[in-house]
């Protein structure tokens, strides 16, 4: 499958931190998502990581003394620098930081760093006094004012023994940065999308909720596309089993009521909404404000609706859903898509084991408005979210235009 990383040129540098052991981490990501790494190593970050190991996991040469006659680089110092799509520095060091800032190359990395035209990242990874000292801060203000994107450090324990920010941030974000980037030029570049994700859960005491089993995975794989193509994301998403994708504002909520809330705010300006929440139907008409014993026999609750949120809201954006089926299920999505005035809807067979809640395939139907169907066979829930996709680009303009 093609993603925002193939056949894109990476270099990837990596500085005298403790963390450096994690760039074969990264390395390894992006060489098996189809990308060509190309590894810079300062002569501190060889003490920790050896530029041998990087070379097998990217099958390329690693670059290490700009100097060094055998080198493929040697000839012209800026090749790696002309090369690249993007320039990742990860970890990247305090002394990289300051160097950078300064515009000094004395060093592979630091040349590379300066000559580039390509958008660069930088992972801070350092001790917490370091990292919250002035001069750090003044260093990364001013890169950050010149373009260079932050991956900020998380809070932990450092390898000082003390806790405190400036662990190397997730791998995770630091991908999702890279394809951020690469993907700011896709057919979606300049778009306003709006994904939400997993199950809503409506209290019914402060311990117990109705739900559903919703992972959370359609949703996420369709921010983390829309994202990769150059849109502008926002994800509104109930509680998942995963993690939210980077690169893109997160808007955490519990409740059917939250979400719409959340909606009606996001959706302002946006070019297209895709509802890929599963939001529960009904909440109790009143939560208890103590949890309930378990002292009666039974329990009865009275049930009323949720809020319709894409009934509801209203605007000039595309609207996508999603209507999860056991039966009838193309002739009872049509009618959702009718009720609820959709341009698309998306269903699937809740039945198939495969298919659906907590699994990472899907097997879906695509209808629109027009009335066309498409049935796509059982996929990843990534591919089925660049086919959505597919059909979002080529109605999104048309939508905004009236």
């Amino acid at each position: 499958m093609k993603t925002a990383l193939t056949d894109k040129t990476i270099v990837l540098g990596v500085t005298g931190s403790i963390a450096a052991y994690k760039a074969a981490d990264i390395a390894s990501r992006l060489t098996k998502a189809g990308a060509k790494v190309d590894v810079v190593m300062t002569e501190a970050a060889t003490r920790f990581i050896s530029p041998l190991a990087l070379r097998g996991i990217t099958g390329r040469a690693v670059a290490t003394d700009m100097f060094d006659l055998e080198s493929q680089y040697t000839i012209e110092h800026i090749s790696l620098a002309e090369a690249a799509d993007v320039v990742v520095v990860a970890p990247a060091t305090a002394s990289l930081i300051a160097k950078a800032a300064a515009g000094i190359s004395d060093d592979m990395l630091t040349l590379t760093v300066l000559a580039t035209k390509a958008p660069i990242i930088l992972a801070p990874a350092m001790n917490v006094n370091m990292f919250e000292n002035s001069v750090t801060q003044e260093n990364l203000a001013k890169l950050r004012a010149r373009g260079f994107i932050i991956v900020d450090p998380a809070h932990g324990r450092l390898a000082s023994g003390r806790v405190g920010t400036g662990r190397l941030a997730d791998i995770d974000q630091i991908m999702g940065t890279i394809q951020q980037v690469l993907g700011r030029s896709g057919d979606l570049a300049g778009k306003k999308v709006v994904v939400t994700a997993g199950g809503t859960r409506e209290p019914i005491d402060p311990v117990r909720h109705i739900g559903n089993p919703s992972s959370g995975k359609m949703g996420y794989a369709l921010a983390e596309a829309a994202r990769d193509r150059g849109a502008k994301v926002t994800l509104i998403t109930a509680p998942a089993s995963i993690s939210p994708p980077a690169g893109m504002a997160v808007v955490p909520v519990k409740t059917a009521l939250e979400m719409k809330q959340a909606v009606t705010k996001a959706v302002k300006g946006a070019d297209a909404l895709i509802m890929a929440a599963a939001v529960a139907d009904y909440q109790p008409k009143s939560a208890a404000r103590a949890k309930i014993k378990k002292d009666a026999l039974a329990l009865t609750l009275e049930l009323v609706r949720t809020p319709d949120i894409l009934g509801e809201v209203k605007g000039k954006f595309l609207k996508v859903g999603f209507a999860a089926e056991s039966e009838d299920i193309v002739a009872n999505a049509r009618k959702k898509l009718k009720s609820k005035q959709l341009d698309i809807i998306v269903a699937n067979d809740i039945t198939d084991k495969k298919s659906g809640f907590g699994v990472d395939t899907n097997k879906v139907t695509l209808i629109d408005k027009k009335g066309k169907v498409e049935k796509l066979p059982l996929l990843s829930k990534r591919e089925v979210a660049d086919r959505i996709l597919d059909r979002v680009v080529g109605m999104v303009g048309k939508k905004r235009g009236g």
